[in-house]
């Protein structure tokens, strides 16, 4: 049984069902998506997750707003986001895609094998009290 929930969210139903495919096969993570950024609150607050993958370029509603509104939520605030965008490419990424504690930032692009060193990696800050 899957040990890690992810709330996945990006306009894209493509890039959500590749996505949720490649990470559920692992057997580790429990993957919920949502296609309409304007959801993005409703359903972390359903779901639960442990990370939430966010894109970054959406109608409406981009990844950060996203963001803030998950920030003003108390029951979800704390959760970690690992912000995925086609606007960088691996070189422009930030160091580690780390953007503060809390936060990442990685391209789309980003193989799956790194973007799964990534969720541990943050799951583990997390778990280990360092976000």
């Amino acid at each position: 049984m899957p040990d890690k929930r992810i709330l996945l969210i990006d306009d894209d139903p493509g890039v959500t069902e590749m996505l949720k495919l490649n990470l559920e096969q692992i057997g580790k993570y429990s993957v919920c998506a949502e296609n309409d950024p304007r959801q993005a609150l409703a359903a972390a607050r359903e779901f639960r997750p442990d990370l939430i993958l966010l894109d970054v370029m959406m109608p409406g509603m981009d990844g950060g707003d996203v963001a803030s509104r998950l920030a003003t939520d108390s029951q979800i605030r704390e959760i970690p986001i690992i912000f995925l965008t086609a606007l960088i490419s691996q070189e422009e990424a930030p160091s580690g895609g780390l953007l503060n504690r809390q936060h990442r930032m990685l391209p789309k692009a980003t193989p799956i094998d790194e973007l799964i060193e990534q969720i541990e990696g943050t799951l583990a800050d997390v778990a280990g009290g360092r976000v």
